[in-house]
């Protein structure tokens, strides 16, 4: 299954099994406290502000805290106010709307954003949901896809506009991730090449070290720094990698 579905994932609710469940009657059972959500809107043009706050308000549970019309704005609101949920555009002034989300995601990672964009864009999309978006909605949507939206990254799951290809979105994030890699391996330094080369050939920390004459903490760091910048998970990985650069013969 790819990472969204547009009806939403589920992360796997547990199910009850109703031959042993005990069923408290409905005028006894103990309900946990509603949350309504705080959301925190950011459009660059006001009329849109408007716009989606009425609507929220008319068809939706939720708290509209603050709005705000640039990015920069948008991060002190964030500080300010600690919204559940964001609503915004993409295109924003002084601080681009991708810029945003990474920001956010690295300052506040508990928000989550929904992207309420203009532009029928998988690719757009797609970039979106690699910065940190929990979700991409069209503005020319209607009000029940934006609930849905709403209510998917609520508990925790990602949502893609019916009117986008999942499937698109999907190879894109995928395409972009190999070429991240790619452009990294570019970046890697002489000593790092050389480590990558002694791992791939089975060689342990302490022996690397042994051999390099450095201490077992620095190739330690250096296979750290390799991980990272290959987004590799494992020796095996790197080994990969060393095959594909041509530090070792296939």
């Amino acid at each position: 299954m790819n990472e969204f579905e547009h009806a939403a994932v589920s992360l796997g609710d547990p199910r009850l099994d109703h031959g042993r469940a005990h069923v408290v009657p409905e005028s006894t059972a103990i309900k946990p406290p509603y949350h309504v959500p705080r959301l925190l809107i950011v459009d660059q043009h006001s009329i849109v502000r408007e716009g989606i706050k009425s609507i929220l308000r008319c068809h939706t549970r939720v708290e509209i805290i603050a709005e705000a019309g640039d990015g920069f704005s948008a991060l002190a609101l964030c500080r300010l106010m600690e919204p559940d949920i964001i609503i915004m555009d993409l295109n924003l002034p002084a601080l681009n709307g991708l810029e945003l989300i990474s920001l956010v995601r690295r300052r506040f990672a508990r928000v989550r954003i929904l992207v309420l964009s203009g532009e029928i864009s998988e690719q757009q999309a797609a970039a979106a949901f690699d910065k940190g978006a929990h979700g991409y909605v069209l503005k020319q949507s209607s009000i029940d896809t934006v609930k849905e939206a709403l209510l998917a990254i609520q508990r925790g799951r990602d949502y893609v506009d019916p009117y986008l290809s999942v499937d698109e979105i999907f190879a894109l994030r995928q395409q972009a991730g190999l070429e991240r890699r790619e452009d990294s391996h570019n970046q890697l330094t002489a000593r790092e090449r050389q480590i990558l080369k002694l791992i791939a050939e089975g060689g342990r920390n302490r022996e690397i070290a042994e051999r390099l004459h450095v201490s077992k903490k620095t190739v330690e760091s250096h296979r750290t720094n390799l991980m990272q910048k290959l987004q590799a998970h494992n020796a095996a990985e790197l080994s990969q990698w060393a095959r594909r650069l041509g530090l070792i013969s296939t």
